[in-house]
This record gives structure tokens, sequence and C-alpha cells, in this order.
């Protein structure tokens, strides 16, 4: 009798099994409905892409489900290099340090900004099952400095990990000054962070010399079934001494970028996502490939972009090693000098000037 061996597809079951768990979990699980003014992309329960672009309970079931077969195999583990001593402050020029996914430290004119910080064995509701990391962060909790500035750019299980945030806030002295998008303040404040402040696209908040303004990108939010698009995804542009600082977070290629570039540009520094791309059916309006995240780049009028987003979690089909091998074509391709846009490895850094 001819066997079908099934153990490769272990792993992936796991993964689709997640959301029926989520499922399950949200089904039994009241939402408070909050209450948005009324705008362009919101008619004041839910929020929407300006272009319309939005991927249903279908097409996420159907990516789910083709992805038992459809993924690339992925190592199980990647040994990071030595991380460098992190200082306490930096007050001349802008210090980068990559800690995993899309977690960044970015120290300037004497702050201390961490971007989605995950530190979690998964991104996943559950312990048990969903994506689980390959590479461990680049930095260990305890051996950050003080943080003052904590942006959340979605609600997605990747980028906002209260696990994590509950760990940062523990190693803490002083509470950080957390910023996130419409309707994420409450889950905040329950975390710890009673300082928790929520902003609308275009709207701004001033931390220490930084003036913070949470801007319009194109993506999607949930933590579960029934509160798809209840909370406001975005980017952060951070106007600084030593220039503007552009914070992606997830997106997908639209005008935005453009519209930023002409409002805050030319960027110092814009932190960029570059993985989590295929398949390109699905994945097009909520995610940059390294192509797109090149035009980004140049859209911006970005001096230095660093890439992230890739190689920790397997969220997608593509190969780990894809998106570098994609960004070095793309960059050739516009012609553009690598040392413009690079990317480090988890607990490497580099200081612009």
């Amino acid at each position: 009798m001819h066997m079908i061996n099934l153990s490769p597809l272990k792993p992936r079951f796991l993964t689709a099994l997640t959301l029926i768990v989520i499922a399950v979990l949200s089904a039994c699980t009241v939402i408070g409905q909050q209450e948005y003014p009324l705008s362009d992309h919101s008619d004041g329960e839910r929020f929407y892409n300006r272009d319309g672009s939005d991927k249903g309970l279908a097409d996420i079931s159907r990516f789910l489900w083709e992805s038992l077969w459809s993924e690339a195999e992925w190592p199980e583990s990647v040994a990071n290099p030595a991380a460098a001593k992190i200082p306490d402050r930096v007050t001349e020029g802008i210090r980068t340090t990559y800690i995993n996914h899309a977690t960044v430290l970015i120290q300037v004119s004497g702050l201390n900004i961490l971007t989605d910080p995950i530190w979690s064995e998964r991104a996943s509701p559950v312990t048990f099952a969903g994506p689980k990391r390959i590479r461990p962060p680049g930095v260990a909790i305890e051996d950050l400095p003080e943080i003052d500035l904590i942006l959340v750019s979605h609600n997605h299980y990747d980028h906002l990990d209260t696990h994590t945030l509950e760990a940062l806030r523990q190693h803490q002295d002083e509470e950080p000054v957390i910023v996130s998008g419409l309707g994420n303040a409450s889950l905040l404040r329950r975390v710890g962070y009673s300082n928790a402040v929520e902003l609308d696209w275009d709207q701004e908040v001033s931390v220490g010399s930084a003036s913070v303004h949470f801007v319009e990108c194109q993506h999607r939010s949930a933590r579960g079934i029934h509160d798809q698009m209840r909370t406001l995804w975005g980017s952060f542009v951070i106007e600084t001494d030593e220039g503007n600082i552009y914070f992606a977070g997830d997106t997908g290629y639209s005008p935005h970028f453009r519209a930023q570039g002409e409002r805050f540009g030319p960027f110092a520094l814009s932190i960029i996502p570059i993985g989590a791309y295929e398949p390109r059916w699905f994945m097009k309006s909520i995610h940059l490939d390294p192509k797109e995240a090149v035009m980004a780049h140049q859209d911006l009028s970005s001096q230095q972009s660093l890439g992230v987003h890739f190689g920790v979690f397997q969220l997608t089909w593509e190969p780990v090693d894809q998106p570098l091998s994609d960004l070095t074509e793309a960059l050739s391709g516009a012609q553009i000098d690598p040392e413009r846009f690079w990317t480090l490895e988890p607990g490497e850094f580099r200081t612009l000037p």
C-alpha cells in the first residue's frame, strides 16, 4: 500500500490550527464596540484603506489552506553574531540597532525609541502553535537601555506582542510613552501602559524633542475573527534634530509613500519591510516585496533605508533568503547603491552621521 508522508505538513498543520484556535476564542469573546470619527478611512466602526483594497476571510482561509503545501522549507534555527554593547543615550547622529523582525532600537537626540517590539518565541495568541522564530532576538530585553518611546504600527501578533510589552514594562524604571493607532490604547493599558496614546492618521504627539506623526499606510488589522478592521494601522514619521525618520510597520505599495515623501522628506532614515510577500495574489495589497520596497525608498526621498521584516518568523511562502537576493536585484535594477538601502543581522547596528 502506498503511504503518503505527512510529516512535512505537521508544522504547517499547527499554523492552520492556530487560525481555528483564534476563531474559537474570538467566537466566545464579546468585542466592545468603539465609535470613531467618520472619515475617508472609517465608517465610525471599522477602518478601510483609502483605495478600497482588502482581503476578506475567504481569501485568508484560502491562503492558509494553500500554505499547507506551498510554503518553502526554512531552517529550524539560525545563529546570530555577537551583539555590540548598546550605549545608554546617543546625542549626535542616529544609531539604529536591528533586534529582529520589525523591532528596531533607534537612538537619536537623547531619545531611545523601540518599534513593534517582539521577543516571544511565537508570533501567535497561543504558545503551542503559530509561526515560531528561527532566530533569537539580537539583544536581550535586560540589555536594553531605558526606553522613552514605543511605536506600535498595528495589532497583528507579530507587531503587537502583549507578552513582550509586559516584560519590557517590568525591566523599565519609568513607563515609556507608547503610541499606536485608534482603538489600540485599551489593550495597551491592560498590559501596563497607563499613558498609551492612540492617534488617527495625520495626528501627532510630542515626546521629548521629537514630534511623532501617525500616517497612512495600506494594511489591515485583527487579532481574531470578530475584530476585523476595528483598530487602525499606520506608519510613523519621527521629526528629530538629526533629521526625519520613517518607520513603515507593515504596508502594501500605494501613493501614500510619495505623499509622505513630499510632506516630510527627504528622510535621513527609513525603516522599510522587505519580507513576507508571497504569494502576491494575497500579499500584494498589504506587504511590500523588495522591488516595491525600493520604489518606496525612492518615493520617500530616503537618504538611507534599513530593510526589516524578514528571516525570523515564517509568515508566507518565500524561502528564507529570497528577500535578500530579491533586494539585491531590485537595487541593481534601479541603479541604487546598496550602501543606501541595507540590512543588518540581529544585534548589529549602524550609526548615521
